[in-house]
């Protein structure tokens, strides 16, 4: 798979005509113009002072200050969106400019699980649903990350993100929204890059699915999930450095055998980890 960050960024240029006067107050630059389900966007304003307006997708998304003045988004192509050409829109005052991207299919395999009695039972609770839901769509202005985003335990690959599931022979009905990490219970699970902790969720607390969870904060609309941990051992509001131990790997929530579910998500929206492992942004 080709990887999102050679970042030798190549610009796409973009002429609107502004409706305004004068000198067009902003310049846009997206790195790609095609992404395929499960990938990100970077676009960046350069030019003004003030937060300019996005919409992708049918959606608003913030973009975030960086240390040279520009303003930047990472907008995620959600896994199930529908292939194609989005317009990108951006408005700056009485200014605005657009262009189209495309979202090519990504062609994940169906993925067979099987659970045995006792996980086949468990049901998501309301309380781990809201909790994860909300850390998950946590936006805070500042950047926390720095650096090459690491890989969170040591251990193989046993299940790709975006890989359509169905569980017992049932539909197809949901997608791996992370990548599971083979590793013996009890091994160390590191934090991915410099962040907040937002939230610890534990089975006895009603984390039925998710299993024991920590959930991190990055800044700007990056967020980490590691989900079926046998030990947590942060608690929520800590500050971790890139490397921080934070748990141990396990079997809790469903779960077929000792692994970690490493998930990233920008806006809210899962995109695949293996788009930030080793690579800064």
């Amino acid at each position: 798979m080709m990887k999102l960050f050679t970042l030798l960024m190549l610009f796409a240029t973009v002429t609107i005509p502004a409706t305004g006067s004068g000198e067009e107050p902003f310049q846009l630059g997206v790195a790609h113009s095609e992404r395929e389900q499960g990938q990100f966007f970077m676009v960046t304003v350069t030019g003004t002072h003030t937060v300019p307006e996005l919409r992708f997708m049918d959606r608003s998304f913030r973009m975030f200050l960086q240390p040279n003045g520009s303003w930047r988004a990472l907008l995620p192509v959600e896994n199930l969106a529908q292939p194609g050409s989005w317009k990108l829109l951006v408005r700056q005052g009485v200014y605005e400019k657009s262009l189209t991207l495309r979202v090519i299919p990504n062609n994940r395999p169906l993925q067979q699980i099987t659970l045995d009695t006792t996980k086949r039972a468990l049901k998501a609770t309301e309380t781990e649903l809201t909790k994860v839901k909300a850390a998950l769509h946590t936006e805070t202005p500042e950047q926390l990350f720095a650096g090459r985003f690491m890989r969170p335990a040591a251990g193989e690959t046993s299940s790709l993100f975006g890989l359509k599931r169905s569980y017992n022979g049932g539909p197809a009905e949901s997608y791996h929204k992370g990548i599971d990490i083979s590793a013996p219970k009890g091994t160390q699970v590191i934090s991915t890059a410099k962040g907040r902790v937002v939230l610890t969720g534990r089975v006895e607390e009603g984390f039925q699915v998710h299993g024991n969870t920590v959930i991190i904060d990055h800044g700007q609309g990056v967020t980490s999930i590691y989900m079926h941990l046998s030990a947590i051992t942060v608690t929520e509001g800590a500050l971790v450095e890139a490397g921080t131990v934070i748990g141990k790997v396990g079997h809790t929530g469903i779960s077929t055998a000792p692994h970690l579910h490493w998930g990233t998500y920008l806006y809210g929206t899962s995109v695949d980890p293996e788009l930030f492992e080793g690579y800064s942004l």
